[in-house]
Order: C-alpha cells, then structure tokens, then sequence
C-alpha cells in the first residue's frame, strides 16, 4: 500500500507540474508586458524550469519502490517531501492560500510522507 501512495504521490506531482507549466504559458504570460524581450524569454525559461524539475521529483518518487535500496528510497522520500512543503508553504504565503497549487502540492507531500 505504501508504494500506491508514494507512486500516487509522483503522478500528482507531474500533474500539478504540467497544470503549473500550461497555466504560466496560457494564463500568467498573457498578461504579463515584461521588457526587454530577453528578461521576458528568462522568465518564462525559469518557471518552466521547475515544471521541468517538478516533473523529474515526480518521476523519482513513481521509481522509488522499484529501487531495491531502503536508504535511496528513504533520501528520496525526505528531500522531495521537504521541497514540495517548501513550495507549499511559499504558494500559500504569497497568495494567501487562494490559490489551488498549494493544496495539491501538500497532497504531494502528504501521500510521500504516507508512503515512507
């Protein structure tokens, strides 16, 4: 059960990292008049490039209970858990929790933690 929970956890992650990449380039981007146009490409590389990363913790917390290591599984398990709560935290604070990502990334967190 708990390699359910913590594969789950990592398809949640990389849905919450696309959701995340598709609402920047459709929602946030849109609007947004940053110039010059290379500051403008920076931004965008830089938040795509946590989508990117959101993407691989995902992928290593779905290959977590095929690793035949306990101790990689663990470091694994604690570090992304701590960098999703991280990010949680940080989303909830600077929009005052209106905003849908930091419940989804707690769930994250909350279903790693489960699959310990």
């Amino acid at each position: 059960m708990r390699d359910v929970l913590l594969q789950t956890a990592g398809l949640l992650a990389i849905a919450a990292a696309l959701i995340h990449g598709a609402l920047g380039e459709v929602k946030v981007f849109p609007r947004l008049v940053i110039e010059p146009a290379r500051l403008r490409l920076l931004m965008r590389v830089v938040w795509q490039a946590s989508t990117v990363a959101w993407i691989g913790c995902g992928v290593l917390l779905v290959a977590a209970p095929a690793m035949a290591s306990d101790v990689a599984r663990h470091w694994i398990i604690a570090t992304l858990a701590l960098v999703f709560a991280l990010a949680a935290f940080g989303n909830a604070l600077a929009t005052r929790g209106r905003h849908f990502g930091w419940v989804a990334l707690g769930a994250v967190v909350a279903l790693a933690l489960a699959g310990y």
